[in-house]
């Protein structure tokens, strides 16, 4: 497996990582823990370092899979999780009050199993702590040997320039594919002229880009999907003329979609770092394949020039939603 460094940072990680939310949240039930274990334990075999997380995500029981699975491999890999959205009555609250990242760290450090936590991202802006108080609690964290790094998840370009002066962010975390291209307006240059790497999540469209999802497929209340847009039958339909696109280039090269969908991701920047996730052996081992498929610049000059004549259909979350609310900011 190949190794990037996020930014200017010196932080060094494999060029693709692991999304672990999917195996215990958001994406329907949760899958049995021993087999996630041996999942996580697979991605090392195959020379993944770099494994994502969040306190949110179960709540708590995806801190614990990852944490107890990465037990034996301290010093060797790179765990990133987040703070900043509590549960209260089945809802997702968001709260950056220094007092909460302090209780928030020390559960995070136990979960985890570890002394101090590699990469910590604020989860989602919270409106009502100034980020420059934020980023000050985390720089004392890090002062106090619990963080390592620190970085913002779905922030708008002005709130990383104010994080940013405080302490510097190692990554930006955002949703990126060839289905959301926004940040190609302004975070990415923000990115680059900043040395803040980026960690693209749902590099695969919340797995559309694999070219198995049709107009006919349905998702359970617990999936994520469900209330998605993007996921709605006409939609689906819609946006199978990017999948039949990505699906051309594949034969071409003899790959598969998914690992077009993550080359073209990779090729972007070589400071970004796609996070896919998944529960299944055989897609952990075709997505950490995309590292060996070569797009060349005129490949990705003739892809990025097909792909600006593809309109996407289906917003990617519902409008109004505090889901959208949360984003850019």
């Amino acid at each position: 497996m190949q190794k990037r460094k996020l930014g200017k940072s010196g932080l060094e990680v494999s060029a693709i990582g692991l999304g672990c939310m999917g195996m215990s949240h958001g994406y329907g039930p949760a899958s049995d823990k021993n087999e996630m274990i041996s999942l996580i334990h697979a991605a090392i075999d195959r020379g993944v370092t770099f494994f994502d997380t969040a306190e949110v995500y179960g709540p708590y029981t995806n801190e614990e899979l990852v944490g107890e699975a990465l037990a034996p491999f301290k010093g060797k890999v790179v765990i990133a999780t987040k703070f900043g959205i509590k549960m209260v009555n089945g809802k997702q609250v968001l709260d950056s009050k220094p007092e909460h990242i302090r209780q928030s760290v020390e559960g995070s450090l136990k979960r985890l199993k570890v002394e101090a936590i590699d990469l910590y991202y604020q989860h989602r802006v919270d409106p009502e702590v100034p980020i420059e108080e934020v980023a000050g609690v985390v720089k004392d964290l890090i002062q106090e040997g619990k963080v390592k790094h620190w970085g913002l998840s779905e922030a708008g370009v002005q709130t990383i320039r104010r994080a940013h002066a405080v302490q510097p962010l190692t990554a930006i975390q955002s949703e990126y594919s060839m289905m959301w291209r926004t940040p190609e307006e302004e975070l990415l240059p923000t990115l680059e002229e900043l040395g803040i790497g980026f960690v693209p999540f749902s590099p695969l469209g919340k797995g559309f880009l694999t070219g198995t999802i049709d107009k006919n497929a349905t998702f359970v209340e617990s999936d994520f999907r469900s209330i998605v847009p993007r996921f709605k039958p006409e939609n689906l339909e819609a946006n199978q003329v990017l999948v039949e696109l990505i699906k051309k280039i594949a034969a071409g090269k003899n790959a598969t979609p998914a690992q077009i969908a993550l080359a073209w991701v990779l090729a972007q920047k070589p400071w970004i770092v796609p996070i896919p996730g998944t529960r299944k052996l055989e897609r952990l081992e075709e997505n950490f394949g995309a590292v060996n498929v070569v797009l060349t610049p005129e490949e990705l000059s003739d892809l990025n020039d097909a792909l600006s004549k593809i309109e996407i259909a289906g917003d990617r979350y519902p409008a109004g939603s505090e889901y959208a609310n949360r984003t850019g900011k």
